[in-house]
């Protein structure tokens, strides 16, 4: 049996031979957001079933590839689809590819997701700006033995999401009209929705989205000493005095319909960090 870190240089050293480029930002993209990609100047697309160690994403709309390439002037590696809790994998494999992007060398890693949000002065369609969370999932991708080349055993979390990219963020959506907030974000098991009862719960101890991803691959970029952007797409609403039934195939039409306004904040991340970079 390989162990963790093994598995991430066997990993590297085969996307290495589709593409041998030393990446500034890693990218993954969430339920109904994969048209993010049509921007990146392709230079390799490679399967997860292809690459040692990675799962195979089962989620619907997520179509399970990395992609290799050219964005606002950066090289990025972008996850079109990530892997679940909810599928039956553990939280180490889930965000092994987290871990492959650092050793890749990553700087950035740029999270977004679906999420149905419990505050209020939110809409369907609006983005909200990832500034803290809350790990109500049961787990944590770093129990067990911790391996010193990989991070540290007590990982600071005073700041998981870098806020100045988050100010970043918003002052593009300012600039572009676009609806955008910044708040917090709980991630939950699932794959159940939750309960009226639940969301009030989840709203008293102070989040304004759920979703069920996000949160595992971020305490491992935390721990690997990545910077982290994280934007949520609300696609449903989850008041607990006005709850409806949940559509999935709305919730993925929602987002499908905000991803040009996820992409051009993303994009002005990038460019931001493209101008520094030069």
């Amino acid at each position: 049996m390989l162990d963790l870190y093994d598995k991430i240089e066997e990993s590297v050293e085969f996307i290495r031979k589709a593409w041998d480029h030393t990446p500034h930002a890693g990218i993954i993209l969430g339920t109904g957001l994969g048209s993010l990609v049509e921007q990146i100047e392709v230079e390799a697309t490679i399967d997860y079933g292809e690459i040692p160690n990675f799962a195979q994403s089962t989620a619907i709309s997520h179509r399970g590839r990395l992609v290799c390439g050219e964005l606002c002037g950066l090289k990025v590696m972008a996850m079109e689809g990530r892997f679940h809790m909810y599928e039956g994998y553990p939280l180490k494999q889930i965000t092994l590819p987290v871990r492959v992007m650092k050793a890749m060398g990553a700087e950035l890693l740029v999270v977004s997701n679906a999420c149905g949000g419990m505050n209020p002065n939110y809409k369907c369609g609006d983005i909200m700006m990832i500034e803290d969370h809350i790990n109500l999932m049961g787990d944590n991708p770093l129990i067990g033995i911790n391996d010193d080349r990989l991070g540290p055993r007590f990982p600071d979390m005073c700041e998981p999401y870098d806020q100045n990219l988050v100010d970043v963020a918003l002052g593009v959506a300012r600039r572009e009209d676009i609806v955008a907030h910044k708040g917090v974000f709980v991630a939950v098991a699932g794959p159940n929705l939750e309960t009226r009862a639940e969301y009030r719960f989840l709203r008293t101890i102070g989040a304004d989205v759920v979703g069920m991803s996000t949160v595992p691959e971020v305490i491992v970029a935390a721990h690997a000493g990545l910077r982290v952007v994280g934007f949520s797409i609300i696609t449903d609403m989850c008041l607990a005095d006005a709850l409806q039934p949940a559509n999935v195939e709305e919730i993925i039409s929602i987002a499908n319909a905000a991803e040009p306004k996820l992409t051009r904040m993303v994009m002005g991340v990038l460019e931001s960090e493209s101008q520094e970079d030069s």
